[in-house]
């Protein structure tokens, strides 16, 4: 049976090794994770990002005096 995973991180390949104890483990990692996948790079703004700093903004708003 196969099943489907989906990982998502605002980190690029290459930055990973900073979240690993070492590039070695990183770069194994990815190999596994990747080896069969498709991989989908979003570029672009986020919209949490960009929705949350509307509403940042809005409260600022109706907090200003």
């Amino acid at each position: 049976m196969l099943h489907a995973w989906w990982i998502t991180t605002n980190l690029a390949f290459s930055a990973w090794p900073s979240v690993f104890p070492n590039a070695s483990c990183a770069v194994a990692l990815i190999d596994r994770v990747v080896h069969h996948a498709d991989v989908i790079a979003i570029e672009g703004d986020s919209y949490r990002k960009r929705d949350a700093e509307s509403d940042m903004k809005a409260r600022r708003k109706r907090s200003a005096p």
